[in-house]
Order: structure tokens, then C-alpha cells, then sequence
């Protein structure tokens, strides 16, 4: 089980960002966005699956309630190198539920252990899960317990809890993120009763000091892992502190300039392979929260890098509108 990951995050965790995540740890866990199962069998697979080596460890998540579709699907994402294959039964959005698959999925355990089963047999890699603790009127003490028995019974090799209902009924994919309390309790509860699956703890995880928090033992159980979302994405220098906090190894760069260096060496192969520079710049936008300086260099890149022609000089120009002494200041406290 990861001990820290960043979660699956649609429109979010493309190629670009996970590289760029990458750069700031070499030990957390890297999510694809959700891709659906017809995508991958029948749709542009290098452009939905391709990755760059240096991502490595990286999950494949997918979309879809077909057991033999999750298997045809889970077998290319191997193909393509993927470390783990992970099935969404936690997204709340309306095409996610039209397609039943996603949080839906949280009312037919035995359909989602079939899938698992399929999956399983299918690849090498860990298959895992991502779930709710239930979604509407479902008790989550009963909905998610009754789930993990399903998919540990088809083998699984981990459950990852977004600790908060999904509202299919009433709430927007946007509100799902926020409006549902959260419950961490319940996580620790499944994992007290049900110690032999490894358990990850998500939703709602804004630093890196809450993430040890919820990694130290609490009511008589340890989770195994903590999954990072929003907070990763729009502020990504924390990831700098992943390593050394959370697995006492330094950090791969010094500080968030050394980030940008590193990253515009990616930048620059990326361009001559005729990506556009916002569909990377895009990813870095709340790099330096909280710096001097920070404002400029979002509104810059916001403004330039989406330009025709838009180079690697507009990613130099808006790195150094920050200053690296109040940086270098920064990281070092």
C-alpha cells in the first residue's frame, strides 16, 4: 500500500502534471485521470495512456462496470507499463452516472467484486479501488463495510476511501467535494475491524501535517496510506515536503525555482513535439502560493502561455517575477 498519493483527478493529472508532480517526489504514488474502458479499447490509447518513463510508480485509473471490458482494459493499461490499475467507484459527476459507473457503483458491491475478480485475473499489477463511504440515503456504516467484504472477498489489494458521502441526487460533482461531512472516523473503524486490507484515507486533506496526523494510529487502528487531491494540484510546492516528511529521504529539488528549471527541460522537448505551452503551464499556476511575487506569476503565464507560438521564455519570465532569495528563505524555515 502507498503511504502517500495523489489522487486521480479528471482534467487534472494528465502526463504533464504527473511529470511535474514527479519532480517534487520520488516516493508518492501517481494517479491517472479517470479514463472509461471504452476509451481505452476503442479510443486513441497513446494519446489516453502514454507516459513518460519518469513517472514511474503510476496507476492507470478506469471508469466502467463490464468485468470483461475492466479486463480487456486493465490488460493495455499493463501493456503500457501502468504499476497498478485502480476502478473509480467514487466519482459523483453526471456522466459518470449515465455511464453507471463511478459513485453508483457504491449500490452493487457484487457487480464491482465481479469487476474486481476480472481485473485480477486478468493482470499482474495491484488492482485497487476508489470509493465513497457511501452515496444518498445509504448508511455509510453498512454501505461501506459491506463493500469492502465484496471487493477483499474478490481479492483486492486496496481500498481508497474518499471519507464523505456522494450526493448523486441534489448536488453538483463540485459540491460532492466539499458539502458531504466528512467522516474519517469510519476509515479508521473499517480498517480496526478489517486490519488485513491495506486502507488509503482521502477527501479533504489540505496539508502535509494533517496527512502524518491521519497517518498516527487513532482508536485502536493504523491507516496505510494517505491520498492527497486539490491541495497537491493547487499547491503543488508541498509535494517538496513529501519525501522528507512522510519518508525521511530528502527532497529530490531544493526549492520550487529548481522545480521550474527541472521542468522546463520537459517544457522545451514537449514544445518541439508541438504540445502547447499552456497544456503544461496550466499545472503550475499555484507553485509559488504564498511567495512574493506569486500573483504576477500566474497572471503571466495565465495571460502569455496561451498565446500562438507561446515559448519557453514566457515560463522563464514568469519565474522571475518570483524571487529565488525569498524562496530559498522560505524552504529553508
Amino acid at each position: 500500500m502507498h503511504r502517500f498519493s495523489v489522487a486521480p483527478m479528471m482534467d487534472w493529472t494528465d502526463r504533464h502534471c504527473r511529470f511535474f508532480h514527479r519532480l517534487m517526489s520520488r516516493r508518492a504514488v501517481l494517479y491517472t485521470e479517470m479514463v472509461t474502458t471504452g476509451a481505452v479499447i476503442h479510443g486513441d490509447r497513446e494519446r489516453l495512456l502514454g507516459f513518460d518513463a519518469a513517472e514511474h510508480p503510476v496507476a492507470l485509473q478506469l471508469g466502467g462496470s463490464d468485468p470483461s471490458a475492466l479486463a480487456a482494459a486493465a490488460r493495455i493499461g499493463v501493456d503500457y507499463g501502468y504499476d497498478e490499475i485502480n476502478l473509480n467507484c467514487g466519482c459523483p459527476s453526471d456522466r459518470v452516472q449515465n455511464g453507471s459507473f463511478g459513485a453508483c457503483l457504491m449500490r452493487e458491491p457484487a457487480l464491482v467484486a465481479d469487476c474486481v475478480a476480472a481485473m485480477k485475473a486478468a493482470v499482474a499489477v495491484p488492482v485497487t479501488v476508489k470509493c465513497r463511504i457511501g452515496v444518498d440515503e445509504q448508511d455509510p456504516e453498512e454501505a461501506l463495510f459491506t463493500f469492502a467484504d465484496s471487493v477483499v472477498n474478490a481479492g483486492v489489494d486496496a481500498l481508497i476511501v474518499h471519507a464523505r458521502k456522494a450526493w448523486l441526487k441534489g448536488l453538483s460533482p463540485r459540491e460532492n467535494r466539499d458539502v458531504p461531512p466528512l467522516d474519517y472516523d469510519i476509515v479508521f473503524r473499517l480498517k480496526k475491524s478489517r486490519p488485513d486490507l491495506p486502507i488509503a484515507i482521502n477527501g479533504g486533506i489540505s496539508s502535509l501535517s494533517q496527512a502524518r496526523e491521519l497517518l498516527a494510529p487513532r482508536a485502536g487502528a493504523a491507516l496505510d496510506g494517505i491520498m492527497l487531491g486539490r491541495a497537491a494540484y493547487q499547491n503543488p510546492g508541498l509535494l517538496l515536503g513529501v519525501d522528507p516528511e512522510l519518508f525521511g529521504n530528502a527532497a529530490p529539488l531544493r526549492d520550487e525555482h529548481e522545480v521550474i528549471d527541472a521542468f522546463s527541460v520537459y517544457v522545451a522537448a514537449q514544445l518541439a513535439s508541438g504540445v502547447r505551452l499552456s497544456a503544461m503551464t496550466r499545472h503550475i499556476l499555484g507553485l509559488f502560493q504564498g511567495r512574493p511575487g506569486a500573483r504576477s506569476f500566474r497572471r503571466h503565464l495565465a495571460t502569455e502561455a496561451v498565446k500562438p507560438g507561446a515559448g519557453l521564455d514566457v515560463l522563464r519570465a514568469a519565474a522571475a517575477m518570483v524571487s529565488r532569495h525569498e524562496t530559498v528563505a522560505a524552504a529553508a524555515q
